[in-house]
């Protein structure tokens, strides 16, 4: 309560982009209710779209504000609430990720939701906003109770998204599924979380490294017990094989625009929480048990291989776009993972965020570019199985080269920003010599192209039985040709983007902003 009493104007004015969220949350809430029932609700999809950018505007400006001055003399971090709360270019970079992945999603399902599908339509758009704050809060929060609001906020909103199509059976079971499976992954987080704080006595995760450097032992089975729980945990939240079952069945019945919120946003933010906690309590114990250290790090590193090879071979045999889909998450998690697991294991290896952010990034693009594209062929269509992209270049030439574009930085291939991330990993792997995790991307990519080049050759060399072009609404369209120029940026320019997060943030020149030191 001390803490909170003492919050200035100018704390609040770092918490800038939390707080419009907040506030567009309520006024489009305020607004929906009061709108008549026969006005178009896209007004506020726009109204949601302009509040998630008015926070990427304030996050923007946080990152200078941070690299310009502090109310930490020795670091960039602005620590409020007593340390509960670190904004830092850990949280922001990864803050501008959600802030324009959610923008994107929003902008891309205007004109393609249709209201018999989606009764409550504004609900849908303006719901998005409490679920990226939530991401926000697990992004920058310092302290374990704090993280777990925030995995709350986003975990329940997303459980009512899901469930948007009140009127859809499907839907209805791939939110009560969702439910569950979210809940018992809250659950293991939670009961690790506890046997971390009955070990050390504290809930801030500087207070926890710092006493779990200082352990001289005595503790090793209940560490076991509170860091496998919540690796248990977080491997349901992101759908790691083999705690991958749900995926599927929640992507394919939620509505398409949800299915790409919780495959970018919700899993970066699971990510996000992963990091901020495993990279501050692992590197402590590196300092006093290797053998607890190398254990976990050798589970999370099975736990990656397993999602890669699991992934990778299950949508070799999906017809259904949304379960394919799904299952190409289930692996891209797994890649995603690989950074951490090589965290500070030689000094030479300091940059696995860069890799993790630039990999992230092009997952944001070429993801939501992909499930845009799947809507507007289903919403034509009436199908979501591969079948119905049959003849696409035929009938939009321009979508179907989008679409090969995407699937290709899916797939790794040159030109794309998909494939120097794999690479900049894939360099990971090998200054780490951690060879054979290495070697099970690069199978796992190959055999990829099947997949991908199974949906290529349904747009160019099978003939489609619906005839006439493809309707392509104005938002969709912008969305995707946004995400295609992204993703070959990404490919064609990886230096620039690389040098930038790099001197955003990196662990030997801001290593305060990861490890939260509060001196």
């Amino acid at each position: 309560m001390a803490a909170v009493q003492t919050l200035t104007w100018d704390d609040a004015w770092t918490l800038a982009p939390e707080i419009v969220l907040s506030l567009f949350t309520i006024l489009l809430i305020l607004l929906d209710l009061f709108l008549p029932k026969r006005t178009n609700r896209d007004l506020i999809g726009w109204l949601s779209i302009a509040g998630l950018v008015a926070a990427a505007a304030c996050v923007l400006f946080m990152i200078d504000l941070v690299n310009g001055s502090s109310s930490d003399s020795s670091s960039g971090v602005q620590i409020l609430l007593g340390g509960s709360y670190v904004v830092d270019d850990f949280g922001n970079l990864l803050k501008l990720a959600f802030l324009g992945a959610a923008a994107l999603i929003v902008l891309g399902s205007l004109g393609t939701v249709k209201d018999d599908q989606v009764p409550i339509k504004g609900e849908m758009y303006y719901l998005v906003l409490p679920a990226v704050l939530g991401a926000m809060v697990m992004s920058s929060s310092g302290d374990l109770i704090t993280m777990f609001v925030g995995l709350e906020l986003l975990s329940i909103t997303s459980y009512i998204l899901v469930a948007v199509r009140k009127r859809n059976r499907a839907s209805g079971e791939a939110a009560f599924k969702y439910v569950v499976t979210g809940g018992v992954a809250s659950a293991f987080i939670l009961y690790g979380m506890s046997f971390l704080y009955g070990i050390t006595g504290a809930t801030n995760v500087t207070a926890i490294r710092e006493s779990l450097a200082s352990m001289q032992g005595g503790f090793d089975a209940l560490l076991y017990i509170a860091f496998f729980l919540m690796i248990a945990g977080f491997a349901v939240k992101l759908a790691l094989a083999p705690f991958h079952a749900w995926a599927a069945d929640v992507y394919q019945g939620a509505p398409t625009p949800v299915t790409a919120f919780l495959g970018v946003v919700a899993k970066g933010a699971a990510f996000a929480m992963l990091y901020r906690i495993f990279v501050n309590t692992i590197y402590a114990l590196g300092q006093s048990n290797a053998q607890i250290k190398n254990d976990l790090l050798l589970a999370l590193s099975v736990l990656a291989a397993a999602a890669m090879i699991v992934g990778t071979t299950g949508a070799l045999r999906q017809r259904n776009l949304k379960r394919l889909l799904a299952l190409s998450g289930v692996a891209n998690a797994g890649i995603l993972l690989i950074p951490l697991t090589t965290a500070f294991k030689t000094e030479m290896h300091a940059d696995f965020f860069s890799e993790f952010l630039f990999y992230l990034l092009a997952y944001v693009f070429m993801n939501v570019g992909a499930f845009t594209v799947l809507t507007v062929v289903g919403r034509s269509s009436g199908s979501e199985t591969l079948s119905s992209f049959a003849g696409l270049y035929h009938r939009s030439p321009w979508i179907a080269v989008s679409m090969t574009v995407l699937l290709c930085s899916l797939a790794g291939l040159p030109v794309t920003g998909g494939f120097f991330g794999k690479l900049y990993i894939l360099f990971g792997t090998a200054q780490t010599h951690d060879y054979w995790i290495g070697a099970i991307l690069l199978v796992t990519t190959i055999v990829s192209y099947a997949v991908y080049f199974g949906i290529i050759r349904q747009m160019y060399l099978r003939s489609g039985s619906v005839d006439g072009g493809l309707e392509v609404p104005a938002a969709s369209g912008i969305v995707i040709g946004l995400c295609v120029i992204a993703t070959l940026a990404l490919g064609v320019f990886p230096s620039p983007v690389m040098s930038w997060i790099h001197d955003t943030f990196s662990v030997f020149s801001d290593q305060s902003d990861l490890f939260m030191l509060l001196r």
